[in-house]
């Protein structure tokens, strides 16, 4: 395992490159319920960040930090905020990570911020119905290490994202469509969970 600013880059990295594949695909699911920009913006948002050298940064911490400063600063709509907030508040907790429960910790500080920020909860059809149930899902098998955590969460995170289609949106643009908006998948669960994969590709 190997939790240093290296590994973590390998892993914002392997994310920007799935949102760029996926870049269509995520602005066709927020067409249908959002701005149909979620694709576009989070692209843009994740290049700036690949284009960070993690070698720069004297720690993991800092080049997390940085990471979410960037996205804060080029992502439009609600989704650079959220993930900026996310990628902020870990980097904060990022330098007492060690071991699997230390990496969940700092991880749900990240859901706790995209809380805080977006007010949003389990069951509101938002990225934050991938995330909680991921990190519920690592941290009861932490004490199987980080890989095992990791895929847990990972497998958690699809089924949450999957589920938020049978959801009536309450936050954001989606919420103005009421039931309307059952029967699509939501954009952010959608990369939330891409974010979730690539961890478990990286950081295992």
């Amino acid at each position: 395992m190997s939790l240093d600013s290296l590994a973590v880059g390998a892993w914002l990295k392997d994310f920007a490159d799935d949102i760029h594949e996926n870049a269509d695909y995520l602005t066709d699911l927020d067409r249908e319920i959002g701005d149909a920009d979620h694709g576009a913006n989070m692209d843009r948002g994740m290049s700036a960040v690949a284009a960070l050298d993690p070698s720069d940064f004297a720690s993991a911490a800092g080049y997390i930090k940085k990471a979410g400063m960037t996205l804060v600063s080029t992502v439009g709509g609600a989704s650079g905020p959220l993930y900026g907030t996310f990628f902020l508040r870990v980097g904060t907790a990022w330098a007492n990570v060690h071991d699997a429960a230390s990496l969940g910790a700092a991880l749900r500080a990240g859901l706790d911020g995209i809380i805080q920020r977006g007010k949003a909860s389990v069951g509101d059809k938002t990225l934050v119905d991938a995330l909680s149930p991921a990190l519920d899902a690592f941290d009861a098998h932490a004490g199987e290490g980080v890989a095992a955590a990791l895929a847990a969460a990972a497998t958690a995170a699809a089924a949450g994202r999957d589920a938020t289609s049978a959801l009536i949106a309450h936050k954001g643009r989606a919420s103005y469509l009421g039931e309307r908006s059952v029967g699509h998948q939501d954009p952010g669960a959608t990369s939330m969970t891409m974010l979730i994969e690539a961890a478990r590709r990286d950081l295992s």
